[in-house]
């Protein structure tokens, strides 16, 4: 386990993220995320909270389960309208020397001799602050409107994605030496070609000969996040993950799954500590109880049980619409989806804290309550101290590396958990009052070290000779 806790912001480029109708709260500002000022001073909060990371989700696609079309998600600004992740994080690496970024992009629709360009290009600009959130895709919609009859069956998705890191590792790890960029002026070379490296990979799902058009950036391999909750995907970080998101909303569930993870990667002959585990959290935090508590009131006044049915079903492909409102959860039985497994999963198997009906059970429309407030995340009201309670307890007791934090107000969670929760976490010496590391990959291996540990799958591939 870290010494002391990582913390990331998590956001999304669009205007509903997992606060399904909160864009209608007054001090909400998401509808600015088009404004480049809006990502500037998003960012410039973070670093002065001493944050790892902001963390941008994505997607490809509009969910259109719910009620048999894309409306409500249209209509909700559920995650929909939504741009590119990439291109807000120059102008946040410009006005920042410390904090990092992940943004997710799909393994399904990207190739991966593209990506590694793309991750490069960011490395560099940003001096290795950058990590990429690994996914699958999993949306039917996106896989029509990008040539496909319909979406990848699951488990091909993680087959393909499998041989998609492999490329990757190959291009990142392998196709150039340290030393290859000499910058030779009285030569005339700049980058000596015997020390540029074809990879010549051919597999079922690519062929690349190489090289890589990019020198190696400050951490070569960006810091790898993946969110596997199901099998699948748990095996997937496990081989891979330097970081893991988790949305999983009590205690019993994050032990078995940080258990679970750990003992996967010593299958693969990793150190468990080499993956960081980031559960997702909700802070409502205020000066009082009371005034945390109005917050939460106002918030789930501006609550879209609909937007968090769009949401939900749309990554599940369970159609909620047609259910009785009232109906269990566990009546629907065993649920198959080429969708999220994991959300399935949890579903089924678990109960959020204030959101179960008179008589225990979850109801449908408990899952819209829920899932509108931070999708199925914890969510936790109360003053600093409060919120600091329950950060300690599960950095300390339950395992957990660090939290992503969610945000029902853009940008006023952020702020106001910087502001209040921050200090009184660095008061206790649990997060730190100063950056100390250069690279986001140093930062969470709380060491000197841009480049991926000895034991990760990547350094198969290696030429680099720089420690590990």
């Amino acid at each position: 386990m870290s010494d002391q806790l990582h913390l990331n912001a998590f956001t999304m480029n669009c205007v509903g993220h997992l606060n399904g109708g909160l864009w209608r709260h007054p001090a909400d500002q998401a509808h600015r995320y088009k404004d480049q000022d809006y990502w500037v001073e998003l960012a410039l909060i973070a670093e002065r909270g001493k944050l790892d990371a902001i963390f941008l989700a994505d997607v490809l696609g509009i969910y259109d389960v719910y009620e048999g079309g894309p409306e409500a998600s249209i209509r909700e600004a559920m995650q929909t309208p939504v741009n590119d992740p990439l291109h807000v994080i120059p102008t946040m690496a410009y006005v920042t020397s410390h904090l990092g970024f992940a943004s997710t992009y799909s393994t399904t629709y990207t190739h991966p001799f593209m990506l590694a360009q793309n991750f490069s290009t960011l490395d560099h600009l940003t001096d290795g602050r950058i990590a990429w959130n690994i996914v699958t895709s999993y949306l039917s919609h996106a896989a029509k409107n990008l040539g496909l009859d319909d979406r990848i069956p699951h488990e091909e998705r993680y087959k393909r994605a499998d041989e998609y890191l492999e490329v990757l590792y190959k291009l990142w790890e392998e196709s150039w030496e340290d030393d290859a960029v000499v910058r030779d002026v009285q030569r005339g070379m700049f980058t000596d070609p015997a020390k540029v490296h074809t990879i010549d990979h051919k597999g079922k799902y690519f062929n690349v000969p190489g090289p890589h058009v990019c020198e190696p950036s400050p951490q070569r391999t960006p810091v790898l996040y993946q969110a596997g909750q199901s099998d699948r995907g748990r095996a997937f970080a496990a081989k891979h993950a330097e970081a893991v998101f988790t949305i999983y909303p009590t205690e019993d569930l994050i032990r078995e799954y940080i258990d679970d993870i750990h003992n996967r990667a010593q299958e693969y002959g990793r150190n468990p500590e080499h993956i960081k585990i980031f559960p997702g959290i909700v802070p409502i935090v205020g000066e009082t109880e009371a005034v945390a508590q109005a917050k939460y009131e106002a918030y789930k006044e501006f609550a879209s049980p609909d937007a968090a049915f769009a949401h939900t079903g749309g990554a599940t492909d369970i159609d909620f619409s047609v259910y009785d409102p009232g109906q269990p959860v566990q009546d629907i039985g065993n649920i198959e989806t080429e969708g999220v497994k994991g959300i399935v999963d949890i579903l089924s198997a678990s109960i959020p804290g204030d959101v179960r009906s008179a008589n225990g059970d979850w109801t449908i429309e408990d899952v819209g309550k829920s899932a509108a407030l931070g999708s199925f995340c914890p969510v936790v009201v109360g003053t600093p101290a409060t919120i600091a309670d329950w950060l300690e307890h599960w950095f300390k007791d339950v395992g957990a590396d660090g939290f992503n934090i969610v945000e029902l107000e853009h940008s006023g969670t952020v702020r106001d958990f910087v502001e209040m929760v921050v200090p009184e976490l660095q008061r206790r010496g649990l997060f730190r009052k100063e950056y100390r590391y250069k690279t986001l990959r140093s930062r969470l291996l709380q060491k000197e070290s841009a480049r991926l540990p000895a034991d990760h799958t990547a350094r198969t591939y290696s030429r680099t000779n720089q420690p590990a």
